[in-house]
């Protein structure tokens, strides 16, 4: 007779762990972990967007799909776009930062212009183009970060002077968030903030100040929120939504009432009954309380999970790159996508007053889908740039997805020394004996 023995879960869990130790230590896992996420959460994004909009669609249009095509035509800009952020090398971007920096305060002068910024809901946020709405302040976002990066490591051996660190980034920061509240628009003027503090945290500031900056900031949107009823309405109402549930808390238990209704497995894809004129911008900055109606707990800590590993993909790329502009730059646009995410569903689950900014790929949005799945892009190039990938690529050579997609090989300038391939000593020949 042969004895049979069973490992243990502590064994099992044992020999698990090497696998995924072996899968987060391979040299392109920063690539993979992001062109996975990107692609899932974008389909995610495209799929509610036609369940969450049809009713409003069909009221507006007598269509149910008039938005959900206006969806697809900003996803058709937007794949190129990211396409071309993968492609672009690191040194690229760097290049980009000041024209982009520029361009973007033009934008945000711009759009308060009467006759050039539209007026819808009190706010001048877009510019109309034709058949398409541009929103100035989604690539302000980016193009600080970038700016911001490249600063920064010019000035890095003047870090000693805290001035240094303060100028001229924080009141470059803070004109764009300026420009971006005479909008008004106080979630993007958040996420502007959270790139400033993105890239003060990545350099090393010290803690003064942070502090510093921080009560700063927090000043200014006290009184912002102060000096306007409706933010201070939703301010008051954001931690008893139900005690003015048809006042300023109607959306806010709205989007609570639309989570718990889902349970567990939801109530079915395009089933959702809060879209029906119940719970309002249901397809944009409500987009989350419809994906927990209708794909319940389970499709909402599937949405969260996504968001957790596009961070960790982020911030994996910053931890291993040798590059301080890649790593400065792309600290903050992790930080800054992972941070508006969490203001997003914070606010729709009722932990965090409601500030009106859309889930990263997910809500409806044209110009915020693009600069989005660009600055992903530009993750991408950077993940391919990481030493080790590089060493891999130059080693082994692209891989067929790579070539399919044109993408070139990266630049072996990124290789730390003794990465380098080792070059071919040419020997003369041995004579014969």
């Amino acid at each position: 007779m042969t004895a049979t023995t069973t490992e243990s879960p502590v064994t099992q869990e044992n020999e698990q762990r090497p696998a995924l130790q072996a899968f987060l230590d391979r040299p392109m896992t920063s690539f993979h972990l992001i062109l996975v996420t990107t692609a899932m959460l974008t389909l995610i994004g495209t799929v509610m967007v036609l369940s969450a909009s049809s009713i409003d669609s069909i009221t507006a249009t007598n269509s149910a799909y008039s938005v959900f095509k206006k969806q697809l035509m900003w996803l058709a800009i937007g794949i190129p776009v990211f396409w071309l952020g993968v492609r672009l090398p690191p040194r690229a971007f760097r290049a980009l930062a000041y024209p982009a920096l520029i361009a973007s305060f033009a934008g945000l002068l711009a759009v308060l212009v009467p006759g050039i910024g539209l007026l819808v809901g009190g706010a001048r946020r877009w510019i109309d183009i034709g058949p398409l709405q541009l929103q100035p302040s989604e690539p302000a976002k980016l193009a600080l970060a970038l700016w911001g990066a490249d600063l920064l490591v010019r000035k890095e051996k003047l870090f000693g002077q805290m001035r240094h660190l303060l100028l001229p980034l924080v009141p470059v920061a803070t004109a764009a968030a300026a420009l971006i509240m005479l909008e008004p628009d106080l979630g993007t003027t958040l996420c502007v903030v959270l790139v400033l503090f993105g890239l003060l945290w990545t350099v090393g500031a010290p803690a003064r100040l942070f502090a510093m900056v921080t009560a700063g900031a927090g000043a200014v949107v006290v009184a912002l929120i102060i000096r306007e009823p409706y933010r201070l309405a939703r301010l008051t109402s954001f931690l008893h939504p139900f005690s003015d549930s048809g006042g300023a808390g109607y959306q806010a238990s709205r989007g609570l009432q639309a989570l718990g209704s889902g349970g567990w497995l939801g109530v079915g894809l395009g089933q959702s009954r809060f879209k029906w004129g119940i719970l309002p911008n249901a397809h944009t900055d409500y987009i989350f309380a419809i994906i927990g109606e209708e794909l319940g707990l389970l499709g909402c800590l599937l949405v969260l999970a996504l968001f957790a590993v596009l961070a960790y993909a982020g911030f994996r790329i910053a931890r291993r790159t040798t590059d301080p502009f890649i790593r400065l730059a792309s600290a903050a646009v992790t930080i800054w996508l992972s941070g508006q995410a969490v203001i997003n569903i914070g606010y729709v689950t009722g932990m965090l007053p409601v500030t009106g900014i859309p889930l990263p790929l997910i809500s409806f949005g044209g110009t915020s889908l693009i600069a989005t799945l660009f600055s992903l892009g530009m993750l991408a190039s950077f993940a391919r740039h990481e030493p080790d990938a590089v060493a891999q690529i130059a080693d082994k050579g692209r891989s067929r997805p790579a070539r399919m997609l044109m993408l070139p090989a990266p630049d072996l300038a990124y290789l730390t020394p003794r990465k380098r391939p080792r070059k071919a000593v040419s020997r003369p020949p041995v004579p014969a004996p």
